[in-house]
């Protein structure tokens, strides 16, 4: 009788088991209590402060490099997966021009991934041709950062920028309305 005890619950084990599995469920997430983790990307508020955090010392740097100017978008980067686009102009404040963002990995939201080409980190230009550029990151609910325009430091060494103007961003016919709090 006691072999028989020990079966019963042997059994209805190895029954429960394959229930599960053919359901589709893990077994070991019902008998632990145990959730199978998804990547998901961070709440755009972390994003957010992420942004006015590097305001001061520059969402874009300049650096005189071997003959060029390059303007580096590298902390901007950091913040793709939650930009739907980095809106820039060199000179001006039109913002009439995009720089490309990074495809977004979940797993590892932060981190850029690699490339070869380079062509979403920098841009290239001729040796003293931005004297300034204003930058605009807008987040993927569609809202706008206020336009912040920098210019390259003083020192032509380092790889920096100052904050030249902070401007208000414009309200745009085609941004969503924030939603009303709920009380």
């Amino acid at each position: 009788m006691i072999k028989l005890s020990i079966r019963r619950p042997i059994l209805a084990s190895l029954f429960l088991g394959a229930t599960l599995l053919a359901c589709g469920l893990p077994a070991s997430a019902q008998e632990d209590g145990e959730e199978e983790y998804k990547a998901q990307i961070p709440d755009v508020s972390i994003y957010k402060a992420m942004l006015d955090a590097n305001k001061q010392t520059g969402w874009v740097q300049f650096r005189e490099f071997s003959g060029q100017q390059l303007i580096y978008f590298t902390a901007l980067q950091t913040m793709h997966c939650r930009l739907r686009e980095v809106r820039y102009s060199i000179n001006s404040d039109t913002l009439d021009k995009t720089f490309p963002m990074a495809k977004c990995d979940p797993e590892l939201p932060f981190n850029l991934p690699s490339d070869d080409s380079q062509n979403w980190l920098y841009l290239n230009l001729k040796p003293g041709e931005a004297q300034t550029i204003a930058v605009q990151a807008v987040w993927d609910d569609g809202s706008g950062s206020e336009i912040v325009v920098y210019q390259p430091c003083k020192n032509p060494e380092a790889t920096c920028a100052s904050i030249k103007t902070i401007k208000k961003a414009k309200k745009r016919g085609d941004e969503p309305a924030p939603a009303t709090p709920v009380r």
